[in-house]
């Protein structure tokens, strides 16, 4: 009190002047300026660079800023920095303002937080000029960093961890950074005497079969390419393998290290692959540690599991004067080393289902039944991941990709392509019967060939088309066992004359159709579900008719299909499919494990599901099943069914083929398994052998028979699709199988 007393004497006096308190107070000074607090300009200005707005902090600058330093100059010097820091956020907190009429300097502590070095801390200051009635910053090196006054810049130096590896269920490497050997031939310098050894080298080195080889080297139609890519092996299997090349001609090899993909690629679409980071995604992963030059996970596992894999930079910051000297370090830290991924795939078994499917374009799910692991899963065609690396010198990673663009390739069939289920969807509608109380197991009906149940509409069997006798009178379980249109037709029909609608949509909602599965790691598709009209009756009944034969506007994916086998077959659970059994990090402490998740149980009751699956079983099982030819004397038990789908005017059906196996071995668990391959025919006659194939690799390890439309294993027979004096395709007469059906108009 007695300060503030002295202070208000002293301010009197001095107004009285030498006249003393005779003397007029002055008129006080009011300010009056309008002008915004410089302290909210500064945090505008220090908010934008948090959110990388650096044109924003260029028009907060003074007009004598702006003319000292370009915008392109501004914005470089404030990249550089983002980027040397890997920064990804920019913290701040006002300290003090000294304010004068026309000036303002503000005072602030920030913190630079990068993703690479521990975080910097300093306290600075900017200054600010008042133009036009706003404050403006005047720009200064100091403004980002005290060391940086003077035009010093900063220069990381990065330690990027060795990227982790990517393993099947089984131990067995699926992609590895390692020394690797890229192996080919140049065909037309094959010396004569050379052409056995060249090709047993190559066939052993690649592990291919000789046929194989011979097939590249020597095909039977055209000539081969000047330069042939025979495969990618690590340099560990290249010394194991190779015998002395010294001297032997048309053999190329070159050593360089690389993301080497077993086999060329195990799942393809779902593991990915590694490559650079395009131009349009730099400014995104500069805030997580990446350099522009850096590759990264581009797609599938690779993506998903980047923040494992990658493990974590470290480096040394330092500041650098215009000579390039040090001047100091501002921070440092050491990298962290990345994590392994284990997936619940099976490399073999993998391997062997793109071999099933390789002269066609399709997909193959392969899941473990009880569990929803996934251990194989297909889409052709595939791609050769490990050609991501231009590095290598069989990689065509661009002409690979020109004839038919990215996506063909990278587009994931199995759980991005949405197909007309044809026949395979036959199992909803059967249940939906049971469940509605108009049908029984025993109930009958006469599969004949054509079907008048609409009017105007003549609906066919497809024992027409084949030139077979119709299937007579057939139960329930026999309907679906012969895949008998008529039967479900009829289901389709009566179930909306009876206000039971949504009977079968409902019954393939509870079957996980019409919505995504949740398999993470790939992108996803839900495929179309969708019940038939109630307002247009006309409408409506053809459409709950087409429906009920999974034609007209349903759709599924190979997984969902795939899912619902499994259900089928392990008692009514449909599982989440799951693709990573663990992540574990570099002191073996795991960081994800696999722990099955269900997505509900199917909508139907034990003794319909026990018929259903006795129906399946004799699919595959009863002389006049669908599949029974394809299935002879296979030891595995199988259920399954058939499918021919109609894919559009003037193409051939998709051919489609699921079911499970129910062996109940201990060590051995069963799986359930969809394939489908386009545009083909009958998916007795195509897909099913394919299902056989995986099957019997899974249980024996072995491909069983050759395939008709091969010459020899993975060797393709062009003459079993030319068509005979008779008409029929070679390889024999067609499977009998539940063919898309003929619509004809009634006279």
């Amino acid at each position: 009190m007695r300060s503030l007393t002295l202070f208000l004497l002293a301010v009197i006096l001095v107004a009285c002047g030498p006249g003393g308190l005779s003397g007029e107070l002055p008129t006080p000074q009011i300010n009056t300026n309008s002008a915004p607090d410089p302290e909210s300009a500064a945090r505008s200005y220090l908010s934008a660079w948090n959110d990388g707005d650096y044109e924003a902090m260029y028009d907060l600058l003074s007009t004598d800023s702006r003319s000292s330093i370009s915008q392109e100059d501004f914005l470089a010097r404030y990249a550089m920095v983002a980027t040397q820091t890997n920064l990804y956020r920019v913290d701040h907190e006002i300290l003090q303002a000294l304010i004068n009429p026309q000036s303002a300097q503000v005072g602030y502590r920030l913190t630079l937080n990068s993703a690479v070095v521990d975080p910097i801390t300093r306290e600075t200051s900017m200054a600010l000029v008042l133009e036009g009635g706003q404050w403006r910053v005047v720009y200064d090196d100091v403004i980002i960093l005290p060391e940086l006054a003077g035009g010093n810049t900063l220069s990381l130096e990065r330690f990027v961890p060795a990227r982790g590896d990517i393993y099947d269920r089984n131990g067995t490497a699926i992609a590895v950074n390692t020394d690797a050997v890229a192996v080919g031939v140049y065909p037309s310098l094959i010396d004569e005497d050379d052409v056995d050894t060249v090709v047993s080298e190559l066939a052993r080195v690649a592990g291919l079969s000789i046929t194989r080889v011979n097939e590249i080297l020597f095909p039977e139609e055209g000539e081969p390419d000047y330069y042939e890519p025979i495969a990618e092996v690590s340099a560990d299997e290249f010394n194991a393998r190779a015998g002395d090349w010294n001297g032997l001609s048309g053999i190329f090899y070159q050593p360089y290290n690389t993301r080497l993909y077993t086999g060329g690629g195990v799942a393809p679409q779902t593991v990915g692959y590694y490559g650079a980071i395009p131009a349009e995604e730099v400014a995104d992963y500069i805030p997580l540690g990446y350099q522009s030059d850096d590759n990264v996970g581009r797609m599938g596992i690779e993506l998903w599991g980047e923040e494992f894999l990658a493990g974590k930079r470290g480096g040394i910051l330092r500041v650098l004067n215009a000579a390039g000297e040090v001047v100091t370090i501002l921070a440092q830290s050491q990298a962290q080393p990345a994590a392994s991924i284990n997936t619940t795939l099976d490399a073999s078994l993998q391997l062997a289902a793109q071999d099933a499917i390789q002269f066609f374009t399709g997909a193959i799910v392969v899941l473990e039944r009880d569990t929803g692991r996934v251990l194989a899963i297909v889409s052709s065609p595939g791609f050769n991941p490990t050609w991501a690396d231009a590095n290598g010198f069989n990689s065509f990673w661009q002409t690979y990709f020109d004839e038919l663009g990215d996506a063909p390739r990278f587009f994931n069939k199995a759980t991005q392509g949405q197909y007309p289920p044809g026949s395979i969807f036959k199992p909803i509608p059967f249940s939906a019967a049971l469940e509605s109380g108009l049908w029984h197991p025993e109930s009958t009906l006469d599969c004949v060939q054509q079907w008048y149940g609409l009017s105007g509409i003549i609906l066919e069997d497809w024992t027409l088309e084949k030139e077979l006798p119709p299937s007579g009178t057939l139960n329930l379980l026999q309907g679906l066992m012969r895949s008998c249109n008529p039967w479900f037709y009829q289901i389709g029909l009566d179930l909306y004359n009876n206000g039971m609608t949504d009977a079968v949509t409902e019954m393939a909602r509870g079957f996980g159709l019409g919505s995504r599965a949740g398999i993470q790691v790939v992108p996803e598709e839900p495929g179309n579900l969708a019940a038939p009209d109630v307002q247009d009756a006309e409408l409506g009944r053809n459409q709950a008719v087409q429906q009920a034969f999974g034609q007209g506007t349903t759709l599924i994916t190979p997984l969902q299909a795939a899912l619902y086998a499994a259900a089928i077959g392990n008692g009514g659970t449909l599982y989440q499919p799951q693709l990573i059994e663990s992540v574990v990090d570099a002191n073996g402490v795991a960081l994800l494990n696999f722990e099955p998740q269900s997505n509900g149980t199917l909508p139907i009751s034990a003794s319909a599901l026990l018929n259903l699956q006795n129906a399946m079983q004799m699919v595959v099982s009863d002389p006049r099943g669908t599949a029974y030819r394809q299935f002879s004397g296979f030891q595995i038990t199988v259920h399954g069914k058939t499918g021919t789908a109609t894919a559009g005017v003037g193409l051939e059906p998709h051919a489609w083929f699921i079911g499970y196996t129910n062996e109940g071995r201990e060590n051995q668990p069963d799986i359930a398994i969809a394939v489908l391959v386009e545009n083909i025919g009958d998916g007795s006659e195509f897909a099913a052998p394919i299902f056989r194939r995986v099957a019997s690799y899974y249980f024996f390890n072995s491909p069983g028979p050759v395939f008709p439309w091969e010459s020899n294993f993975g060797v393709f027979d062009p003459t079993y699709f030319e068509e005979t004096p008779e008409g029929e395709q070679g390889g024999g007469t067609p499977t009998p199988d539940n063919g898309a059906i003929q619509v004809t108009p009634s006279n």
